[in-house]
């Protein structure tokens, strides 16, 4: 009765819960839940490598350690799941491994090569050309995804990516304005708890905190709860699109 009483226990415990309390020392829990996601581990790692992982290969170690990374830096407060963050970061850093392991090689033939023959120099740079390619195209692969996440995210605040597309700002400094609100609503507990918690913009109690009328909150609404949640997130290309513009 009372191991039935545990399993139900356990069975209504969120994924979020068990990270917490993998956070706070449970290593048990951990060794559990890693191996319990190895398939989504695999399959992540085989959407990078583009070929079928199997958990021997040195890829799927790189993800297996992305995956822990991800469950001890998981934080419920920047607005995405555990599995969106954790997808996102396991790619990151077999990406990272992959553009290491290929710059090594390319060294190495480099070094070892003959360096009176004619065509070395065209050599190296065909190589650099190759891991930039690499490069670019992996980074536009997680600048998809980055967006597919923050899509999902959207969702959960009743928004879509035509929404922002409406209700953007159309001023240069209307949008910066709408940007600093944002900025102070994320720095601010409170404000964040009631963002996070009501999945709307807590406009009486921002309004206190900014030096904005109500009327411009309002009509920016959905642009700054999107603002929000990226400075929230990791999010690291739509971040460098914010900073872009608060720099300008």
């Amino acid at each position: 009765m009372l191991s039935l009483l545990f399993m139900a226990k356990k069975r209504k415990r969120t994924l979020e819960e068990t990270v917490a309390l993998i956070q706070q020392g449970n290593t048990n829990l951990q060794n559990e839940l890693i191996n319990s996601y190895k398939p989504f581990i695999a399959k992540t790692v085989s959407a990078v490598c583009k070929r079928y992982i199997h958990e021997s290969d040195d890829e799927f170690s790189i993800g297996l350690i992305a995956f822990n990374e991800a469950i001890q830096k998981y934080s419920p407060e920047k607005g995405n799941s555990l599995l969106s963050f954790a997808e996102v970061l396991v790619k990151r850093r077999v990406i990272d491994y992959i553009r290491k392991q290929t710059k090594n090689q390319n060294l190495s033939l480099y070094i070892g090569s003959d360096s009176e023959e004619e065509d070395t120099p065209r050599t190296s740079i065909e190589d650099d050309l190759s891991i930039e390619d690499f490069k670019k195209k992996n980074e536009e692969e997680l600048r998809k995804e980055e967006i597919f996440q923050f899509q999902q995210v959207l969702k959960d605040f009743g928004l879509t990516f035509q929404d922002l597309v409406e209700h953007s700002p159309k001023h240069a400094d209307a949008r910066k304005n709408a940007m600093f609100i944002a900025k102070t609503l994320v720095e601010d507990e409170e404000l964040k708890e009631l963002l996070l918690e009501k999945k709307r913009l807590p406009i009486k109690n921002l309004e206190k905190k900014v030096q904005v009328s109500r009327k411009t909150i309002e009509r920016n609404r959905k642009y700054i709860i999107a603002i929000s949640i990226i400075l929230l997130g990791d999010y690291i290309y739509l971040k460098d699109y914010i900073k872009g513009v608060l720099e300008t």
